[in-house]
Order: C-alpha cells, then structure tokens, then sequence
C-alpha cells in the first residue's frame, strides 16, 4: 500500500494578452528523466486561504504581485496523485485564472525546491500546446482554457 503525503494546492492560469498561458519547464529530482510543463502555483500554507497561496505563490514564481481577490474564484479543481523526488502525494488543489497585457517572468523568488526542479519557462500558445508531444499539467489544458476563458481570446 502507497503512503501518500496530503496536501492542498493553489496553481493560476496565467494568460497574456496574445491568449497564451504560462507554464514552467519541470524535473523530478527523483527521476531526472521525467520532464513536464506545469503551471505557476503550489502549496496552500497552514491557516492561508488558497486564493491567498496562489497570489503568493505567482509572486514567488513569476514576479508578479497581485491582491488575492483579483483571482477571484477558483475556475477549476482537481485531485491528483503523483510521486516528486521519491515520495508519493495525493493532492487537491484548485486553479485561478489571471489574464495580463504582458509580463517578463522573474524567477529571483523561486525557492531551492523550485530552482532544483524547474529548469525555465515559456508563453505557450494554445494551438501549439493542444499538439505537442510534450507532457504537461494538468492534462487537457487546452480544453480546459477554453472552457473557463474562452480558448485563444485574451485580454
């Protein structure tokens, strides 16, 4: 039997004004081979609110600093389960979209865990992301986009 760590997570669609969404370039530590794109986001902190944690977390990861409530409300959840850096983690975690004009990524604010995971960054337009052969996270991204913020449309 799997022993899985339990946590909550807050992640943010980010999209700039081209209707491309941002997503960092991921390795498992554990498993150097495996190599995936994720969006910005990442632990909710004990008595944080997740709305608070994906405000903080954006600033953290891209330099961007919001108010929490220009998130708004989540426009996605999903239970996950996946193995990072040798240990297993079953995870709950709700996803914010922010749409803006433009942003050049700072990445000044990542933690250890983050610069020893994440080895760079990219805009990626919808088109390309829903046909490439690279993995990503979450899983159907493209679809998902287009259901909370209407596909290529931006700001």
């Amino acid at each position: 039997m799997t022993s899985f760590i339990s946590r909550r997570a807050a992640r943010v669609l980010l999209r700039d004004r081209a209707g491309r969404v941002l997503l960092f370039a991921g390795r498992d530590p554990g498993r150097p081979e495996h190599r995936y794109w994720f969006t910005p986001g990442g632990g909710v902190e004990p008595g944080e609110t997740e709305v608070s944690a994906a405000a903080r977390e954006l600033a953290e990861e891209t330099g961007l600093v919001i108010e929490p409530p220009a998130l708004g409300e989540p426009v996605w959840h999903e239970s996950t389960e996946f193995p990072y850096d040798g240990r297993w983690y079953r995870q709950e975690q709700s996803y914010f979209l922010l749409r803006v004009g433009a942003w050049e990524v700072d990445t000044a604010g990542f933690t250890a865990v983050e610069r020893a995971g994440i080895e760079g960054h990219r805009w990626w337009p919808l088109g390309e992301l829903a046909v490439t052969t690279e993995r990503y996270y979450p899983a159907g991204l493209p679809d998902l986009l287009a259901r909370v913020d209407g596909g290529e449309s931006g700001c």
